[in-house]
């Protein structure tokens, strides 16, 4: 067994063999039941949102939801592949992926044009305004992977690779198609790509057997490309996993190598007016700061042939997960993150789901795009190639939404004005300077350092610390002795923060006075430069 770049010790057997018995109890999440003796925290912010930072606190946890953009749409069906004949306008991602390209300092959005129709492509300087490029794959339009005779595009996700070892694979690309058997035998299933620019993508490989919704993404934790495979369980919709240093290799496994991953449990509850028993649509995942930050799209209902029947778009809400591991999922908030809003004439009725890349850093602020269904077409009957003879309008009206969140913003460790404290476990640093991420702009922090024993180590007092009054994702503490801690490196030590009247999100020991933490920046953004 080997240890992780957090102290997890990584077990024998991997990936871990978990069992689907039926209960839908929640899966146990082995490094919070044995967080290790000492953590160590040279890679990244630090979040509170699971214990295992935590030795003891009398603070209090609070989640957060991101802000759905007032500008939402972002982007809406506008061209003749996107307004589908009138019939299911599409313009949004089904996963596909938005990314900040550092090469070109452009936002970059790859998106579902027309119901199963096309890969459409969307650049931005502000990640809010859009457009719509003319290239040379279809000319005259924004479309990267052209419609195929016989083939219907579902799903895909794409990928911008900054450690590609050849210019051409610099994008990846993971497409699910439906063939109506027009050139040879019917099939559905996996293709992969690669691409140097986004825009002209090289011959397909198929990958091996996945359900539509199957989707990829890269932990840099592991040096892995993991792909995130829908398969049913006993009839429930579930994520299988297989991982691989190379992704189209990865992508050629046989049917029994994908393990159980990840399903719906008893704390996603059931939306009280459909009443159905939850299962995750599907799961997005990429890795931010210190930890792999998951989108599940848990579905609510109403099963297909009753949307059918309804003319209503199925019920998708994205929810929060987290892993230290890169395996196990801790799911500590079941509250809807970014939700469908579940009324008639709203753009976001129903359907939601993440783009790949999750979340984009831009300043003080987290990027969260995603697609979403209005249940609404000019022709009020769509059609859709699958099982579904007619799908009324389930699949119309797609449009591209924007929700922001906080920088390290998912939860808080709050404190009224009576003030609270919280210890952290025996950590090590390679570090300097201490920065939290804070709101106490109506209140104080001050950190002490403590050795093992619990002692204060002077002169790292909280009576000689500068207080933090401030509200900013950044913020550097001092003492008044100074702020530099490389005395301490490699030495086991806990911070214990004391917050009065506010908020603290994350902390991490940096190697240089402006902040820089040594993380990982999800789908990147301006002044990004890489992953």
């Amino acid at each position: 067994m080997a240890d992780s770049y957090n102290g997890i010790e990584q077990p024998g057997t991997w990936p871990p063999r978990l069992v689907y018995d039926g209960s839908r109890r929640p899966l146990r999440v082995p490094y919070l039941d044995a967080p290790p003796d000492v953590i160590p925290i040279d890679l990244g912010r630090q979040l509170f949102v699971d214990d295992f930072l935590i030795q003891s606190t009398t603070l209090t946890r609070r989640f957060h939801r991101a802000e759905k953009s007032e500008r939402n749409p972002v982007l809406k069906p506008e061209t003749e592949v996107e307004l589908d004949g009138g019939e299911c306008p599409v313009a949004a991602p089904f996963n596909d992926g938005v990314w900040w390209d550092p090469a070109d300092r452009l936002f970059k959005m790859w998106y579902h044009a027309g119901w199963m129709s096309a890969t459409g492509y969307a650049v931005s300087e502000d990640g809010v305004e859009w457009r719509r490029p003319e290239l040379d794959v279809v000319p005259g339009t924004n479309v990267v992977l052209a419609p195929r005779a016989g083939y219907r595009r579902d799903g895909c996700c794409v990928w911008l690779d900054h450690g590609a070892e050849l210019p051409e694979q610099r994008f990846k690309m993971f497409q699910y198609f439906r063939s109506s058997g027009l050139l040879g035998e019917p099939w559905s299933g996996g293709e992969v790509y690669t691409s140097p620019d986004g825009i002209h993508w090289g011959e397909p490989t198929r990958t091996g057997r996945l359900g539509d919704n199957s989707t990829f993404f890269y932990n840099p934790f592991r040096e892995r490309w993991v792909y995130s495979v829908r398969r049913s369980i006993d009839g429930v919709r579930a994520r299988h996993y297989i991982e691989h240093p190379d992704f189209i290799e990865g992508s050629q496994w046989e049917d029994e190598e994908p393990v159980i991953w990840a399903w719906s449990d008893e704390l996603d509850e059931p939306d009280p007016l459909i009443g159905d028993t939850p299962q995750l649509y599907d799961l997005n995942a990429v890795a931010y700061e210190s930890v792999m930050l998951g989108l599940f799209a848990i579905f609510r209902g109403p099963p297909n042939p009753v949307a059918v029947e309804r003319g209503v778009p199925k019920t998708n809400d994205l929810t929060l997960g987290f892993s230290r591991d890169g395996f196990h999922w801790d799911r500590p908030d079941r509250e809807a993150f970014i939700p469908a809003a579940r009324t008639r004439g709203a753009w976001d009725r129903g359907y939601v789901h993440a783009a790949g890349g999750v979340c984009l850093v831009v300043g003080d602020l987290l990027y969260f795009y995603y697609g979403a269904w209005s249940g609404e077409s000019p022709k009020l009957r769509g059609s859709m190639v699958g099982s579904h003879p007619a799908a009324g309008v389930m699949y119309a009206g797609g449009s591209t939404g924007l929700a922001t969140l906080r920088r390290d913003g998912f939860s808080s460790m709050d404190a009224g004005g009576s003030g609270g404290a919280l210890t952290t476990r025996p950590v090590t640093f390679q570090g300097r300077h201490l920065f939290v991420n804070a709101d106490t702009a109506g209140g104080s922090l001050r950190v002490e350092v403590l050795d093992q024993r619990g002692q204060v180590v002077l002169p790292f007092s909280a009576q000689d610390c500068t207080p933090v009054t401030a509200d900013k994702t950044a913020h550097r503490v001092g003492w008044r002795s100074g702020d530099d801690l490389s005395a301490l490196r490699g030495t086991p030590v806990r911070f214990r923060f004391h917050v009065t009247g506010g908020s603290l999100y994350a902390f991490w020991v940096s190697r240089n006075a402006g902040g820089a933490s040594n993380g990982y920046s999800a789908a990147g953004g301006p002044g990004v430069d890489g992953p």
